[in-house]
This record gives structure tokens, C-alpha cells and sequence, in this order.
């Protein structure tokens, strides 16, 4: 049962960490300060703003109900973002940072022409408030089956903490709140797995308790659909503003590579413990339901101080995922539509305010999808967003970085336009199994070498 002292050490644990977003208010100074901390973060910093998004419900609740259901199979979610941050080290980290830009769409326009930037800005902020109203969703069930908040105040909670976390301080206000949040997560999962292998009896205990197959099997569900959950993962951070903000806000190169490669390293205990907590509950209490194994766990075991401040962590961690989200839509508004399409003559004060304007005008319009939707799947909203997301960033990414050269400007617009648009009919329409993600990847893939191609031999044509 929750007690007084878990919403007393909950409900502290929250407010400290809203007043850290509120104090970095005094460090923002201008438009670039709040995008992206003014390229001044050290690879700890970039690395707090990616954990802060990446880290929030899937990789602990969902990941500890996944591991209830199938075991070892549900590391993959962590593991797969683990690979996301390594490849954005090794592959993309580099070419970002030395571009100079803020968006992901600044970039792309610099290889593929001002409109094919627009375009991307747009369907991705789409995609990417999709993401935000499931990320909501996420925080509003916490709070109303731990606490029994109604509805309508936990939707009000959680879009106020959103704001609190970024309005002020926008890029180094998410930085903090993931520092933090990373030091607190660590600290209490480090506990709750303490006392899982002390009730497991170590190892052997845990062995003893589930057959090989299928609990302890990594690929249970198939090496293919490992690998394909893995890869989704990369495609999905590699696509996503936010992730790629942090890139574009390291102090140099080295930094930016610093803080993907410290992500890489510290995502992974996180899903690890979660999946033990998840197995520990599955032997000891087979009755619950599979998304309580998590929030069981937390009210049965762990001291009410330290449950009350896990509890925080966990609704931070699904907070801070939406808060760096709308960050992500707020500096593209900013940067690839207002700047590009309104006011272009902008002085650096009216940016800043556009900013803090769109982070509240996309909460407040997120808060009320929300209300509209509240008995909608999560994970639905997740993969709408994933299919838009991956289908009109990765591929024309990865040519703008590798092959400038080689690939035309009216192909690389049609393909950011058209691969989209082909995925979520795929995906509306129920055409095949095949998911839509790789269809529009495909497509994407087709019309940037097919279009560039033709366009090449027509130029040679023209000057024979």
C-alpha cells in the first residue's frame, strides 16, 4: 500500500527537480543558450540531455513488464538505444557538430535546398508530437493507478511539469533534469537490485527459478526480430531532432562523441536491473498484472523514503522523454519555420521568445490530444511516430553526410515528401506484414538513388 511517506518523498523529489529547470532560467541569455546551451556542453552534460529522453517509460516500466512476460528478450529496448548512441559517436556525431547548425533540418537543407528542410521540419515535428502525447499517456498512468489522481489532474501535472523542466532553461534545463535524473536512477535501482539478488539468492537462485528457454534466451523471439528491434532503435534516435540536438550542442567534436559514447555505456544497467526486478517478480507474485511488476516492486520492497523518490525518478524519467520531445519541435519552429518563412530580419530576443512560446503552445496542444485520447494504446502512438520519423530523416541523413555529392537536391526533397507519405499508407491500409518503417525506408532509398541517377545521365545526355 502507498503511505503518506511516499507521496510526501514523491511529490519533494519532484519539486526539487522542477526548481533545478527554473534555475537554469538565469543562464539562458539568448536564442542559442536555450536551443542548445550555446555549443558550451561537455560531453557530460550532452550525454544528461540524451539519457533524459531516451531513459523514460519503456526503459524501466516497460522493459521490467516485458521481462514478466518473456524475460532476457526485454533488454532489447536498452540495448538497442545503447547501439543508437554508439552509432551516433562513431558515424555521426563528427559531421553534425562541425556543421554549425541547430536542426537536423538545417542540415538536410544544406544538401538538398531550403524546402526540403521546411518539409522535414514539419512532418517530423508531426512525428515527434505523436511521440509526446504517448510519452503523456505514460505519466498519466502512473499517477492515476499509483496515486488515484483523476484524470484530468494528472494530465494537468504532468503537461506543468513538462514546462518546468525546459521553459526556462530550455537545452541545459533538460541537461540538468538528466544528470539528475541519471544520479537518482542509479541510485535506486542500484538498491532494488540489491535486494532482487538478495531474495533471488544470487545467480544460482535466479537460474533455478525459470528454464533456459525462453527466459534467459536473448533471441527468443528470433535473431531476425532482435536484430530488426535493435535497428529500429538506431533509426528512430538517428531521426529524431532531439537526440541530434545534443550532437549540434557539444563545446567541439570530441564532446559531442563523449557524451553519445557515455550513453552508450550507462543505458544499458538501467534495463538490466529493470529485467531482473521483472523475472524476481514474475517467480514471487505470477498473479500480478505484468505492467505492476515495476510499481509493485517499489511499494513492497523498498523502504517507503527510497520508494517515494524511485517513484519521482520514474515519472521524471517519462516527463524528461516528453520534455526534451517538445524541446526538439520548439528549436525546429524556431529555426526552420519562423526564421526561414516568417520573420527572417528576427533580433535574437524575439527567437527566444518564439522558443519558449511554441515549448508552451506544443504542450498545451499535446494536453489536449491527450484528453481526446485517453484510452489509446501507448505504444500505437509510439510506432506512428517511429514510422514518420525513420522514413523521412535516416536515409536522406546518411546521404547528406556520405554522399553530398552524389545525390540531387529534387531528390532528396521527394524522398523526405514522399517516403513518409507511402509508409502510413502501408501502415493505415494494412497492405502486407512487412512493417512500414522498412517500406518507407526502401522507398526512401529508391527515390534518392533512382531521381539522383536520372539526373546525372540526363546531364550527361545534355552535354553530348
Amino acid at each position: 500500500m502507498i503511505t503518506p511517506i511516499h507521496y510526501f518523498s514523491t511529490f519533494a523529489t519532484l519539486f526539487l527537480v522542477s526548481f533545478m529547470g527554473y534555475y537554469t532560467a538565469g543562464k539562458v541569455k539568448s536564442s542559442g543558450d536555450f536551443a542548445v546551451g550555446s555549443r558550451k556542453m561537455n560531453g557530460y552534460q550532452v550525454s544528461g540531455s540524451i539519457i533524459a529522453t531516451i531513459v523514460g517509460g519503456a526503459s524501466t516500466i516497460g522493459t521490467a513488464q516485458l521481462a514478466f512476460q518473456r524475460g532476457l528478450n526485454a533488454m532489447w529496448f536498452t540495448l538497442g538505444a545503447s547501439l543508437a548512441c554508439l552509432f551516433l559517436g562513431l558515424f555521426m556525431a563528427g559531421p553534425l557538430r562541425r556543421a554549425e547548425v541547430d536542426t537536423v533540418s538545417q542540415f538536410l537543407a544544406g544538401s538538398y535546398g531550403v524546402y526540403a528542410g521546411v518539409a522535414a521540419s514539419l512532418i517530423t515535428s508531426v512525428a515527434i508530437f505523436i511521440h509526446i502525447t504517448g510519452q503523456i499517456l505514460s505519466a498519466v498512468a502512473i499517477l492515476t493507478s499509483m496515486f488515484h489522481v483523476g484524470m484530468t489532474w494528472a494530465v494537468l501535472i504532468t503537461v506543468v511539469l513538462i514546462i518546468s523542466y525546459i521553459f526556462f532553461g530550455g537545452f541545459m534545463g533538460t541537461s540538468l533534469v538528466g544528470i539528475v535524473k541519471t544520479i537518482l536512477l542509479y541510485f535506486t535501482l542500484f538498491i532494488s537490485g540489491w535486494i532482487t539478488y538478495h531474495y533471488f539468492n544470487g545467480i544460482t537462485g535466479l537460474a533455478a527459478a525459470f528454464p533456459k528457454e525462453p527466459w534467459f534466451n536473448l533471441f527468443s523471439d528470433g535473431i531476425y526480430a532482435g536484430i530488426a528491434q535493435g535497428f529500429a532503435m538506431v533509426v528512430g534516435i538517428v531521426s529524431t531532432q532531439t537526440y541530434l540536438q545534443a550532437m549540434f550542442a557539444g563545446k567541439n567534436e570530441k564532446e559531442s562523441k563523449k557524451g553519445a559514447y557515455l550513453s552508450a555505456l550507462m543505458i544499458p544497467p538501467v534495463g538490466l536491473i529493470c529485467t531482473f526486478i521483472g523475472l524476481y517478480m514474475r517467480a514471487a507474485h505470477p498473479g500480478i498484472m505484468a505492467k505492476e511488476a515495476l510499481p509493485s516492486f517499489i511499494l513492497m520492497y523498498l523502504n517507503p523514503w527510497i520508494g517515494g523518490i524511485t517513484i519521482a525518478t520514474l515519472i521524471i524519467s517519462v516527463i524528461g522523454t516528453g520534455a526534451g520531445l517538445t524541446l526538439g519541435i520548439g528549436t525546429m519552429i524556431n529555426r526552420d519555420i519562423y526564421l526561414k518563412l516568417i520573420n527572417p530580419e528576427a533580433d535574437d530576443r524575439r527567437q527566444l521568445m518564439v522558443l519558449r512560446t511554441s515549448v508552451l503552445v506544443v504542450s498545451i496542444l499535446a494536453m489536449i490530444m491527450v484528453f481526446g485520447n485517453v484510452n489509446s494504446l501507448i505504444l500505437e502512438w509510439g510506432f506512428l511516430s517511429m514510422a514518420l520519423r525513420g522514413t523521412t530523416i535516416f536515409i536522406p541523413l546518411l546521404g547528406a553526410v556520405y554522399f553530398k555529392d552524389r545525390i540531387s537536391p529534387k531528390a532528396g526533397l521527394t524522398a523526405i515528401v514522399a517516403a513518409p507519405i507511402v509508409s502510413v499508407l502501408w501502415q493505415v491500409l494494412h497492405i502486407s506484414n512487412i512493417d512500414s518503417l522498412y517500406v518507407g525506408m526502401i522507398t526512401s532509398m529508391i527515390l534518392l538513388v533512382g531521381i539522383s541517377a536520372a539526373g546525372r545521365k540526363s546531364k550527361t545526355g545534355e552535354t553530348g
